[in-house]
């Protein structure tokens, strides 16, 4: 179906301060001119922008820098101009587009538009003028929305401001207009160049002002939100009725983030004996955070349903295996189940660093890794071997992944590593530090090791057991 071809208007355009009216044609097609100096181009025949003027025979045409470009959507029948001269603060002209219908429109409304001149006179999409509307355009049927046009519009530009037009007479239409969505709202027989000059810029700063203000609320409520998602992610210790204290320390190396694809938890199952877990799905993204937190409710439920050890983490390697999004996904598992006493332990490594033991009197030093197991979604039916370890009667167990031995250590270039943690920790025991106190000073010590934030998400848990009589 072809284009309709606008029909030639009389609106005057801007252009070097000054405008001149549109030569007139009947049946033929309104042609835009941009003219260099002395050398003026002639507009194809698909044009119908009115943003640009022609000057006297005879003179040599020249081109003036525009600020800002006015789309004017009215279908005049009169045929009578409406817009005056407009320029802009700095005394720029303001260019001046037309359109008879939203057909128009759509087509003219490029992205060099500032704001939209709308005549509420206009019939909505679907509709002709109602005959039967008053001389002022105040006397719309009851059948249909009086502001439906208005509507359309700024669903066709929810970027742009938009100025309503309408009769001296309709005040509450217009300020109806506003309060659907309009900048701003004029009334048509009472328009000269500066108050709409004015208009025109005070509703682009209006609207840029409101876009910026819901884009900023709009983040400050997703930014919310996700904090409060990914704490609720975070785990809660279930340690009610032990006497082991807890602490536990979260670093995600994801810039901005809560949550990282390291995870921790720690429960005590009704028999008395405590469960803790800690481990790193490889990768940094939300989705390993997610899989993270899933492979985090897995082990919580299987651990609080009785199962433990090699049992245990095959079941686990089976929820990574159906949740991951690709095969060379894997994440690394330490877990440790600690019998009622306290003094005794189950350990069982998955590709995971060894946890650290620090017992009063002698060296903090890393429990056996010998039998340490390969990373879950490695192996199809691997086994994880539990090993039996001796606590003592009081102690202090810390659970790590390995972003907290992975940092540099200054210039050199080089790892902390396990052996760099080991001194590092038993330095901080040595000069008193315990619990919190111990993992914030464990943290601050390898950031400024390594110069400056870690890449990689960092988790720390610390069990401590105190001898009683």
């Amino acid at each position: 179906m072809p284009v309709p071809v606008p029909r030639q208007r009389a609106i005057p355009a801007a252009e070097g301060g000054q405008a001149h009216a549109a030569s007139h044609n009947a049946g033929t097609t309104q042609v835009s001119v941009e003219a260099q100096a002395g050398a003026p181009r002639t507009a194809g025949p698909a044009e119908s922008i009115t943003d640009q003027a022609r000057t006297a025979p005879g003179r040599a045409e020249t081109t003036a820098h525009t600020n800002l470009t006015l789309l004017l959507i009215e279908d005049d029948p009169a045929g009578s101009p409406i817009v005056p001269d407009l320029l802009d603060q700095a005394g720029k002209p303001i260019r001046v587009r037309t359109a008879r219908n939203l057909t128009e429109a759509e087509r003219l409304l490029t992205d060099d538009v500032h704001c939209i001149l709308l005549d509420l006179a206009l019939p909505a999409p679907g509709r002709t003028r109602n005959t039967d509307t008053a001389a002022d355009g105040s006397g719309d049927a009851d059948d249909h929305d009086e502001l439906a046009v208005l509507k359309h519009v700024l669903q066709l530009a929810p970027r742009h401001a938009v100025l309503a037009l309408t009769a001296s007479g309709d005040a509450e239409r217009g300020a109806e207009a506003v309060r659907v969505g309009a900048q701003d709202y004029l009334f048509r027989d009472e328009l000269d160049g500066r108050l709409l000059s004015r208009a025109i810029r005070y509703a682009v700063e209006r609207k840029r002002s409101d876009s910026a203000e819901r884009r900023l609320a709009e983040g400050r409520v997703r930014a919310q939100e996700n904090r409060r998602l990914e704490r609720g992610l975070l785990p809660t210790p279930l340690l009610e009725g032990s006497s082991l204290r807890f602490a536990a320390r979260y670093r995600p190396g994801r810039s901005r983030a809560l949550l990282g694809g390291d995870f921790y938890d720690v429960v005590r199952t009704s028999d008395g004996t405590v469960h803790a877990m800690i481990g790193d799905v490889c990768g940094h993204g939300p989705d390993e955070a997610a899989l993270g937190v899933e492979l985090r409710i897995a082990w919580r439920a299987l651990t609080l349903a009785g199962l433990c050890g090699d049992e245990l983490l095959g079941t686990l390697q089976q929820v990574l295996e159906h949740e991951r999004t690709n095969d060379e996904i894997f994440a690394t598992l330490c877990t440790v189940d600690i019998e009622p006493d306290g003094r005794r332990a189950g350990l069982c490594l998955a590709g995971h660093p060894s946890p650290l033991l620090a017992r009063p009197g002698l060296p903090a030093q890393l429990l056996p890794y010998d039998n340490n197991g390969p990373a879950l979604g490695l192996l199809p039916g691997a086994r994880w071997p539990r090993m039996q370890v001796e606590l003592g009667s009081e102690w202090s167990l810390m659970l790590y992944t390995d972003g907290l031995i992975e940092g540099r250590v200054g210039d050199s270039g080089e790892r902390l590593g396990q052996d760099g943690m080991v001194e590092m920790v038993r330095r901080q025991i040595a000069s008193g530090l315990r619990g919190e106190q111990l993992l914030q000073a464990a943290v601050n010590e390898v950031r400024e090791l390594n110069g400056g934030e870690l890449t990689d998400d960092v988790a720390v848990l610390l069990l401590d057991r105190a001898d009683t009589p």
